[in-house]
């Protein structure tokens, strides 16, 4: 827990970026009656009846020191899909970077390995070499930004029905450009002093 509380105390450094990653699911809803559009004093309505149209993943790259997100909706959440964000990251997002300070859970698809299933040997080292992982502690997921990132996008950009993938994908997009470019940041202030204090019961005993 710490380790991750100090990473969320360095400077930013374009060269050592700092990017929380998490991700969730979405099941894809389509309208089996149209809904009635919104008039002046009453909300849209929507048929309580629905059908389903299959669950899509979404990957949820949040780097807080420079307010930006980056989202990918895929069809899964195997191990070649989180090597494939990593090499998003590595190749399109940050390519001047010496290391990306990545800091995920602990869910079994995020680990160097994933990247050696996705990629040849030369490929996923040479991915590996760019990342520094801290890992949030077992039930301490919370301390991920990017899960607050993602409660943000469930509740401006997903609570309606979404019926289809590419519907998911524009929206989602358009979330990610408007939020980026309001500049919105998460203010994060839980330090190491605060869980020594608060959250002494976690601490081991000797």
């Amino acid at each position: 827990m710490e380790d991750v509380l100090d990473v969320y105390q360095r400077p930013y450094d374009p060269l050592r970026p700092v990017v929380c990653l998490d991700e969730t699911n979405r099941q894809l809803i389509q309208e089996t009656r149209s809904s009635l559009e919104p008039k002046p004093g009453q909300p849209k309505r929507i048929d309580y009846e629905y059908k389903r149209g299959g669950v899509v993943n979404l990957f949820m790259m949040f780097a807080p020191l420079e307010a930006k997100r980056y989202v990918r909706v895929l069809d899964q959440r195997k191990r070649v899909d989180f090597a494939a964000c990593i090499q998003e990251l590595v190749d399109v997002h940050y390519p001047k970077a010496e290391k990306i300070v990545l800091v995920m859970d602990n869910l079994n698809t995020h680990s160097i390995g994933s990247l050696y299933e996705a990629f040849e040997p030369k490929e996923a080292k040479r991915l590996a070499d760019k990342l520094e992982i801290h890992h949030t502690p077992k039930h301490g997921s919370w301390l991920n930004m990017a899960e607050i990132e993602i409660g943000i996008l469930s509740r401006q950009c997903l609570s309606g029905y979404i019926s289809t993938k590419e519907t998911m994908i524009r929206q989602v997009a358009a979330w990610e450009v408007r939020r980026n470019h309001s500049g919105s940041a998460v203010n994060w202030r839980f330090t190491t002093d605060d869980a020594r204090i608060k959250l002494k019961k976690l601490y081991p005993v000797f």
